[in-house]
């Protein structure tokens, strides 16, 4: 019995070691499993948050790619809409600047867990808004069919350096991501082989677990469908990788493509400014200041030598002294009508059509011409149309006349004949008048006439041509209502027809008035109080002393500072107010317009002359507003007409006021 009770003892003993040993095992067992499913939850995080880098990474890569892309393709577009004044173009570049806003605030949103990249994005907003407002600058001139101010501000902004810093924080972005991408690259295939070695563990514990309990059984069944969702998830990660790394090759070559479009254009463009300063510079200066000089002294020497005369012949003969004064004034009359084509030649002026003799124009115009086109040409003047005007732009057309004649010297080779030719023509029951210019060059061939009105295109060597001459013909002609035609037989000559409308005399055309033209003296009833706002003291002496030579009542001005109050004092003297500001343009303390807009600003109905002797761009014209302009110099008839322009449209609005 005693053994039998100490085999029992040793049995239970035995009982509760191999009891203790299993919940000993078992606990064990629990505690590796569950380290093992921390450790393989831990890596499969791991693992995805390195997944999640990896794409943001190739997002960033992307993203500045598609930034670079899309100004590429903008700057392409503008080049274009600035050579070529397409509205599709200018619409082509605004969408492709606004795509590239578009990438850039996703790529902003995208670095925003990365201070570095994201203090080169904001300097690479801020360049691209300077550029922006560079490019802006451009489009807008484009927008008014500016071309050679679009070209010049577009030019202008490929030359600046902003460029050349966007392109270089592109690059950096691009290198600091591809840096990062590669260090997360490295540490996620650190954490895929952490994941590899803790699913080989829990593997090998699912297989010892099966062999001492069924609850191992359950755990390794329940660890190999985590790895099969696991392997599943690496699967979809790695095909989305692939799927990005496509985007970036198709991105990568569109780019490619844009920047070679990008660099043509840039070509195009570097040629066809290379002419167009080339042109500047042969045909406005090297054709035209050879004889200004000469002008000048010649009617220098009228003037003086008139006044001169005058003076001895006054006292005692002022008949004569009258025919010296009128020497001198036309003198001075061609000095400044010279120099009103000189400022058109140099700058763009407002079109300002007028009642305009053609035979008249051109006689007058004729020396330019025969200095321009040389001595071993022959010009003649064939003009039947001296009872015939059209109301044209004097100056455009005085411009595409010369155009003609310098076409005609460059296809003479230098030597020939020049025929200017007008004549009175009925066409389709509308009378029109023929201007024709004739030489005897080398003519055209068929394929060269097919596209002699293109802009830019040119039959000359580079760098003599800007292939803009019969564009501009063919503008101004469509510009005043007519056409151009052009017959050329190769090895024959050409003959360019400039067809312009007849008119008669429109109203309010200020007709100029032969020298010594006496002007009378307005009636007591209708002279006006006209206040004269000029900074050149004797200007100021000068008009103030037209005003009143032509029976009006003058109050002198020095300083457009003080006009408003002068307006505002006679006021309040119970004077009646200024029928009339006259004003100059220019003036260092407040321009004429900035006064008039003060001015208008608590008397709406004053009426305003502005006086100018300044060409300015023909944008400026805008700053008059519906103000009529008086030329400087000008005479006393011109002075007259203009004031009683201005004194008409006053009565006209009080008439409909009331």
């Amino acid at each position: 019995m005693f053994e039998r009770d100490h085999d029992s003892e040793t049995d239970g003993r035995r009982e509760r070691i191999r009891f203790g040993l299993t919940v000993g095992v078992a606990t064990i067992l629990a505690g590796v499993v569950t380290a093992l499913v921390l450790l393989l939850a831990r890596a499969n995080n791991d693992y995805d948050r390195s997944l999640a880098w990896q794409a943001q990474s190739l997002e960033v890569i992307a993203q500045t790619r598609s930034v670079d892309a899309a100004l590429a393709r903008a700057e392409a577009a503008l080049g274009r809409f600035a050579v070529g004044l397409r509205k599709e173009d200018g619409r082509i570049y605004e969408q492709q600047w606004g795509r590239a806003r578009q990438f850039l605030a996703q790529l902003e949103r995208n670095v925003r867990d990365n201070p570095a990249q994201g203090r080169l994005v904001q300097q690479l907003t801020q360049e691209m808004n300077s550029r922006g407002a560079q490019l802006g600058d451009a489009a807008l001139s484009a927008n008014y069919n500016q071309t050679v101010a679009a070209i010049s501000k577009f030019y202008a902004a490929g030359q600046g350096d902003g460029l050349a810093r966007i392109d270089k924080l592109l690059t950096q972005i691009i290198t600091n991501e591809r840096a990062l991408l590669r260090e997360r690259n490295r540490v996620a295939a650190a954490d895929r082989a952490s994941l590899n070695q803790a699913m080989l563990l829990f593997s090998l514990l699912g297989a010892a677990a099966a062999v001492l309990a069924i609850g191992a059984t359950f755990s390794l069944i329940r660890a190999q469908g985590e790895r099969r969702l696991a392997r599943r998830e690496q699967a979809a990660e790695a095909e989305r990788a692939m799927q990005l790394e496509a985007a970036v090759e198709a991105r990568t070559a569109e780019l490619e493509q844009a920047n070679i479009a990008l660099r043509s254009e840039m070509a195009e463009r570097e040629a066809a400014e290379a002419q167009l300063r080339q042109a500047q510079k042969m045909e406005a200066v090297g054709q035209l200041t050879g004889g200004i000089a000469h002008d000048f002294n010649n009617m220098l020497a009228v003037v003086v030598g008139g006044l001169e005369l005058a003076e001895r012949w006054l006292p005692g003969q002022p008949e004569k002294a009258q025919r010296h004064l009128a020497n001198a004034l036309d003198g001075a009359n061609r000095a400044a009508d010279l120099t009103r084509r000189l400022l058109t030649f140099a700058r763009a002026e407002p079109a300002r059509p007028e009642m305009t003799a053609i035979d008249e124009s051109i006689g007058s115009f004729a020396p330019l011409i025969e200095r321009t086109i040389g001595d071993r040409i022959a010009l003649t003047l064939d003009l039947d149309a001296a009872a015939l005007a059209c109301w044209i732009d004097r100056q455009q057309f005085e411009n595409a006349l010369l155009n003609l004649a310098v076409n005609a010297r460059d296809a003479m080779d230098g030597h020939g004949s020049l025929t200017i030719r007008t004549r009175g023509a009925g066409q389709d029951d509308a009378r029109t008048l023929a201007v024709e210019v004739i030489d005897t060059g080398c003519g055209m061939t068929a394929e060269v006439l097919d596209r002699v009105f293109d802009p830019f295109y040119t039959t000359k060597p580079a760098g003599q041509g800007t292939g803009l001459g019969m564009s501009q013909v063919f503008a101004f002609c469509r510009q005043s209502g007519g056409e151009v035609q052009i017959a050329s037989t190769e090895g024959a000559g050409t003959t360019v027809a400039m067809l312009l409308p007849i008119a008669s005399a429109q109203p309010g055309t200020v007709t100029d008035e032969a020298p010594g033209h006496v002007v009378a003296a307005t009636t007591p009833a209708d002279a006006l109080t006209i206040l004269v706002v000029e900074d050149d003291a004797r200007v100021l002496v000068a008009t103030v002393d037209a005003v009143r030579e032509l029976g009006h009542r003058a109050v002198a001005c020095s300083n457009p500072l003080e006009a408003e109050a002068l307006v505002e004092a006679r006021i309040k003297e119970g004077q009646a107010r200024f029928d009339l500001i006259l004003t100059d343009v220019l003036m260092p303390d407040l321009t004429g317009p900035e006064l008039v807009a003060r001015l208008t600003q608590r008397w709406p109905d004053l009426s305003v002359l502005f006086v100018t002797g300044y060409a300015g761009d023909a944008s400026e014209g805008a700053a008059f507003g519906d103000h009529d302009v008086l030329r400087k110099p000008f005479t006393l008839s011109a002075l007259d007409q203009a004031i009683r322009r201005c004194g008409e449209a006053r009565s006209e609005r009080r008439r409909l006021a009331s």
